[in-house]
């Protein structure tokens, strides 16, 4: 697929941060005590309707406690008062810092937003050139009323296409292919679980690569926050969740003169805050993640978005209130808030590394180009975010996410540094007319 013409600007390069280093004998590490267990000894996937009174203390003493955990003090603008989320987070991409929680660690169904912990697992193995015929038995097992991008089977497709699928549209029709593409989904999840471990995100619990609702399959805020800010260090993986549309393959077919004929369709985010809805504009300054809807999980969503030099990372899992859209409304309300407090309010806790981080190993899935799975070309074929202008306004482009990333290493004082130097995914303005983010 040809790249579309994009509007650039150049590289921002941001200085680097140096965060506390992590111990895994301290108290901060210890893992999340488990729910009540299910007769399968599985986490249940069906919590109470109040969080537990004991939960993990990664990442700090207070994020493990229930109810709404900030330091508010004079200048400290106040939280949101139309919060009905059972769960969420305000953190400092950069940084660590956890500005404000709600039920940080309570263990709830993700849905989708799962689909970050699977694209960070396996973005790295294959080159988005990859290509792979469908069979049958790939799209086994896909559950019913899952979301799909339209993959049809013995037609062809480029990793790049798959991945657009799952980050747009968030199509379990193409996890299953990738993770049939990784031998299958028994080993992805398998592997997914190991990487949750690696990362700290020990609240998390993977049985369906996808985030379809199953017994035992759990997350937590604060764990979906730490798998997005790894994912968030790979390029591709920045591309991907800050494209609003692209062009899709779809079925071969026979023309009036009987030639064979592959047409493209159009996919678009299902993203609010990056796409926009009637009741929903595209917020200032977003530069991805991944959104999810299920019966057992709700609306959850995690978003990152970067405004006048501040990367922030907000995630919200399962609003109580019944209205649409609700969980994208909710997010950008707490990332106003965290905009307006960064700098201001004394963090509540910090977003941990990854334990080969601390212990001073590279870190794993990413190299210092800051691309996975080859050659990490996730642009070519798709429009890049529309309608996310920075604060400042400059030239009528927005500034993207240069998130934290690169290698993460051990140094001499104890502590670990996270090299900013990557480039950023273009942002252009969203032009005025419906569906055009050209």
């Amino acid at each position: 697929m040809p790249a579309p013409k994009k509007t650039t600007r150049g590289s921002l390069l941001v200085t680097a941060a140096v965060l506390s280093s992590l111990a895994l004998a301290a108290p901060a590490a210890v893992a999340a005590p488990k729910p009540s267990d299910s007769p399968s000894g599985s986490p249940s996937a069906s919590p109470s309707a109040t969080p537990p009174a004991k939960m993990s203390s990664v990442g700090g003493a207070r994020l493990g406690r229930p109810g709404t955990q900030v330091n508010l003090a004079s200048g400290v603008p106040v939280l949101p008062k139309d919060l009905s989320a059972r769960s969420w987070i305000v953190s400092d991409a950069e940084t660590g810092d956890v500005l404000a929680a709600h039920n940080a660690h309570w263990r709830l169904a993700p849905a989708s937003t799962l689909k970050m912990l699977f694209a960070d697992t396996l973005l790295p193995k294959f080159p988005s050139t990859t290509e792979h015929k469908v069979v049958p038995s790939d799209l086994a097992g896909i559950g019913a009323g899952s979301s799909m991008v339209g993959i049809k089977e013995e037609e062809t497709y480029t990793v790049h296409d798959l991945w657009l699928g799952v980050f747009l549209q968030s199509g379990n029709d193409a996890v299953h292919v990738l993770s049939a593409m990784n031998k299958g989904v028994e080993n992805t999840v398998k592997e997914m679980n190991a990487h949750a471990e690696e990362l700290q995100a020990l609240d998390t619990h993977v049985v369906s690569p996808d985030g379809y609702d199953a017994e035992g399959q759990v997350s937590s805020a604060y764990d979906l926050t730490l798998i997005a800010r790894s994912g968030l260090q790979k390029k591709d993986f920045r591309e991907y969740s800050s494209t609003v549309s692209a062009k899709f393959p779809g079925e071969t077919k026979k023309d009036k003169k009987g030639k064979s004929v592959r047409k493209s369709f159009e996919i678009r985010n299902t993203n609010r805050l990056l796409s926009g809805d009637a009741d929903v504009p595209v917020y200032q300054g977003i530069a991805g993640v991944k959104n999810g809807n299920t019966t057992n999980a709700g609306a959850t969503f995690t978003g990152v978005a970067e405004r006048n030099g501040k990367v922030l990372l907000v995630t919200v899992m399962n609003p109580e209130k019944d209205e649409h859209n609700e969980v994208y409304k909710e997010t950008a309300r707490l990332f106003d808030w965290g905009f307006k407090a960064a700098g201001k309010v004394q963090p509540v806790g910090e977003l941990v590394p990854p334990r080969s981080a601390a212990q001073g190993g590279d870190r794993p899935g990413a190299n210092p180009s800051g691309e996975a799975g080859g050659s990490g070309d996730a642009g070519t074929g798709s429009k890049p975010v529309a309608g996310a202008a920075a604060a400042d306004g400059s030239s009528g482009i927005g500034t993207a996410l240069g998130i934290t990333g690169g290698v993460l290493v051990l140094l001499a004082a104890g502590a670990f540094l996270i090299n900013r130097r990557w480039p950023l995914p273009d942002l252009v303005r969203r032009r005025a007319r419906s569906g055009d983010d050209s």
